[in-house]
This record gives C-alpha cells, structure tokens and sequence, in this order.
C-alpha cells in the first residue's frame, strides 16, 4: 500500500509569518496536531506540532519567542509512492507522531501514526467480527503450510495473518478467522504438534 493511499491530502498549512496563537488556533479548530510550514507555492519550509506551541505560547507574550523559534527545519519527510511500510519505520525510528508528504519539495499530503494504526486495524480485521488462533510454528520448510492446511480441514476460513517479529526456531503467527468455535481447531493443531499459544472465538 503507497503512502499516497493513506496520507490526508492537501493539508491545512501556515506561513513563517503567523502568530503562535494563530497557530495554535487553526490547530485547534481542525482538531489537528501538525501543522506544516509553506510558502506561497505549498513548498514545505518546516512543521510544527501542537506540543511544541503550547510550550511556546506563554515565553511568546512575554515577547521572547515567534513562530520561526518553534518550527521544526528540515522534517523528516516522506514521498507520496513511497510504501506505508516506509512511512511506518520512520514514525517509529523518529518517535515522532506525524510525516510531511513531499513530492519533488512541494508539499501533497500529511500522515499520521493514527493513519497507519487505522490501516493495521483495517488488514488485520480487528473491528470486524472475527475469531483468533495464534499459533507458534517451527521455521522449518512446510510447517506453515501445514498449520495453514490443519485450519482449512477442520473448517477454519483464514480471513489474514500476521507473524511476531521475533528471532528464534520457532515463529508465532496470528491466524484471523470467520467467526467460529476454536476449539476443534486448537485440538486438531495441538494434536499435529503445534503448539496453540491462544484462541480466542
């Protein structure tokens, strides 16, 4: 999935010129957290975050500080067909909640941990009714698919899964499924020799 996909196209923008409160005002009123920095061609110049205005705010009236002060120069950014994956590694490599979408310095788009998060909820199924399996298999050639041939015989239908990052002999994977009764699935898998960590009908 591209970032283009996902990310909040032409987002809400201010110029270097603004005020803090003005800042903190437009942030307020969209309910956003980010506010990108652009110039009069939409050519991103930085960002600012709500956290960072808010500790700005009261030094400001004393006349200390402006918005130039607060803006976060040179971003991390990211390119619109650029995977989610990548966006994702960077959010987290960063600890930062937001990235700039940037095409060629002009700035397209926006997105956010909460559009990732909404995308991983929505692949994962995880608001949609739906029974669990998890399941620790050997990495060994054909033990996955022989997990995933024990579910379909004993009438399990595989909606997705997903795999524990984890570095070991064996690997933990998260079978979603139509909703259903667990049960004869964990045994028919224990009794194959897998070991069934959770289920969850």
């Amino acid at each position: 999935m591209k970032v283009k996909i996902l990310m909040v196209p032409q987002p809400i923008t201010i110029s270097k010129t603004a005020s803090i409160s003005a800042a903190i005002d437009l942030m307020k009123i969209n309910s956003i957290r980010h506010l990108p920095v652009v110039d009069a061609e939409r050519r991103l110049e930085g960002l600012l975050t709500l956290a960072d205005l808010k500790q700005g705010l009261i030094p400001s009236m004393l006349g200390d500080l402006t918005l130039c002060d607060l803006i976060i120069e040179n971003p991390v950014t990211v390119d619109p067909d650029s995977d989610v994956e990548i966006a994702a590694r960077l959010i987290y490599q960063h600890k930062i909640s937001g990235i700039p979408v940037v095409k060629e310095g002009t700035l397209v788009g926006i997105i956010t941990e909460t559009d990732i998060l909404r995308a991983f909820i929505d692949m994962m199924g995880i608001l949609t009714s739906s029974s669990r399996i998890d399941v620790k298999i050997e990495d060994k050639p054909g033990e996955f698919k022989r997990a995933l041939q024990t579910i379909n015989d004993t009438g399990g239908d595989i909606v997705n899964v997903g795999m524990a990052a984890q570095h070991s002999a064996d690997r933990l994977y998260f079978f979603r499924l139509s909703p259903c009764q667990t049960g004869p699935i964990r045994r028919a898998l224990e009794q194959a020799g897998f070991t069934v960590l959770d289920a969850m009908d």
